[in-house]
């Protein structure tokens, strides 16, 4: 019989689990459930044995996968995977995946909870402002960027979208207008959605040569990785500009100097918390499960990320 591991430091929730659990029992699959796990030799021992992982935000290193010695799959449920080694799956053989596309409602609506948080001032009985009319860009038109598109529309904002890996007609199609280069995303938009992975080409890719091109009042929404900010950059553009302001999924490194100096133009949430609905943690953990059960008997390497 085959085992999968759920290596979970952050567990899912219990309706999730029950999901993976039936999925994997109609495959004749044993699950192993690790849950707030307190050390890496936890895991180690636990992956001792198995064919398959899931994972969420846990760092799956070069360690995990020397111990792991039967490992054929692992999957990330989620879009990122940067808390994957990579290097080290491919090294020993195994498949790393993620699950694309489960958690992109959860994740744009955050974005549209922060923004009206942010624009009505913290809801503390002063005047605000509101969304609609204002012009948002797309930074990266993928999942998230698709359905920050699809609820922008309610609000009826202009949108624009800047993607070199999607073809324009795909955004035209969906009723926003392509933009050709990053600057002019940021020259001309209130808001920009940032919504890019953190790789190698895009660690501290947004600085203040991007940033410092907003207009007035503009507002950068970050629901991808703090990684991608260059926080030098930021930080000059929050002194250098009082009416920019930062809204993150993940507060900075210099999150302290930051909310302590520049108060009201910053909104961070308590840890990263795009993903953390019923409904993201339930989509997310099946669409891990299927995909293992779909790899290990048909070999299906659909969204293979190494």
């Amino acid at each position: 019989m085959k085992k999968v591991l759920v290596a979970t430091e952050k567990p899912f929730a219990p309706v999730a689990v029950n999901g993976i659990r039936e999925v994997l029992d109609k495959a004749g699959y044993e699950l192993v459930l690790l849950e707030k796990y307190t050390s890496a030799d936890e895991w180690k021992q636990a992956a001792a044995d198995v064919d398959a992982m899931i994972i969420r935000s846990d760092k799956a290193t070069a360690e995990i996968f020397e111990a792991a010695k039967k490992l054929k799959i692992i999957v990330r449920a989620g879009a990122g995977y940067d808390n994957i080694d990579l290097e080290a799956a491919t090294g020993k053989g195994v498949v790393a995946m993620n699950t694309p596309g489960q958690n992109s409602n959860a994740v744009a609506e955050l974005a549209f909870g922060m923004m009206l948080y942010h624009v009505r001032k913290g809801f503390n009985g002063s005047s605000g402002s509101e969304l609609r009319g204002k012009k948002l860009g797309i930074h990266a038109y993928g999942n998230v960027g698709r359905y920050i598109a699809e609820i922008a529309k309610g609000f009826r904002m202009d949108l624009y979208a800047f993607d070199p890996f999607v073809d324009n007609a795909v955004i035209e199609k969906d009723g926003v207008k392509p933009l050709e280069t990053e600057k002019e995303l940021y020259k001309n938009c209130d808001f920009v959605s940032l919504n890019i992975p953190s790789n190698e080409n895009t660690k501290n890719s947004i600085g203040y040569e991007l940033l410092s091109l907003m207009p007035k009042n503009g507002t950068l929404v970050n629901t991808a990785r703090k990684e991608v900010i260059d926080e030098e950059g930021l930080l000059r553009v929050m002194a250098e500009r009082d009416d920019f302001s930062y809204l993150s999924d993940l507060a900075p490194n210099c999150h302290e100097e930051i909310k302590n100096d520049y108060p009201g133009r910053v909104v961070f949430t308590a840890k990263k918390m795009g993903a953390q609905t019923a409904e993201a943690n339930i989509n997310a953990g099946i669409a891990a499960a299927t995909q293992i059960v779909q790899f290990l008997e048909h070999g299906d390497t659909t969204f293979k990320v190494n």
